[in-house]
């Protein structure tokens, strides 16, 4: 199995129709709404969401044998205080392999040596706990819980705060592969 992390292309479209098909609340959370069953929709959210790339938002494709089966991304990054906020979703069939961790560990690391950034910033609903094992594994120290901060749908969810820094100790999860980037593309430039 060959995992890597990748930039974001239209072609990726029926990967994330299947993602979007096999979770139902995945639509709701990554904001477009996307009919799973419309690929052109699929299409859509990518061109709009996921193909984005600096200078604050960067968006990553997590690639399992060269099919996207979750993506990973740093947005809000700021450099007045070197921040970025860090999220992740991961396809329902590939999930309890640790791909999430290992996809957010190998993020972390290109944002503190190709961005310079020093502080990384997520969350998760209190109700996943699989999300809550990914921030942990993944070097993330809890920061506390923000009351009714999301809101899927007509539901409000409590969010548990994870943050890392570039000084705190590195997990032991295998940094993947980048492909197709090199230090111009760091830059936010295409």
């Amino acid at each position: 199995m060959t995992t890597e992390l990748r930039r974001w292309d239209l072609r990726d479209a029926p990967a994330l129709q299947a993602a979007l098909a096999a979770s139902a609340d995945l639509a709701v959370q990554l904001g477009g709404g996307t009919d799973p069953r419309d690929l052109e929709a699929c299409e859509r959210l990518i061109a709009a969401q996921l193909d984005s790339w600096g200078p604050a938002h960067y968006a990553f494709a997590i690639s399992v044998d060269g099919t996207a089966v979750g993506a990973v991304s740093l947005s809000h990054v700021e450099h007045v205080h070197d921040s970025a906020w860090v999220s992740y979703w991961l396809a329902a069939d590939h999930r309890g392999r640790g791909l999430a961790t290992q996809a957010v560990a190998t993020v972390a690391a290109w944002a503190f040596d190709s961005l310079g950034l020093f502080r990384l910033e997520l969350g998760h609903r209190v109700n996943n706990p699989a999300s809550c094992h990914v921030a942990a594994r993944a070097g993330f120290v809890v920061e506390g819980t923000e009351r009714r901060k999301l809101r899927y749908g007509t539901e409000r969810f409590d969010v548990e705060t994870h943050a890392r820094l570039r000084t705190d100790p590195a997990p032991t999860s295998t940094v993947w592969p980048i492909v197709g980037l090199d230090r111009v593309d760091a830059l936010g430039t295409r």
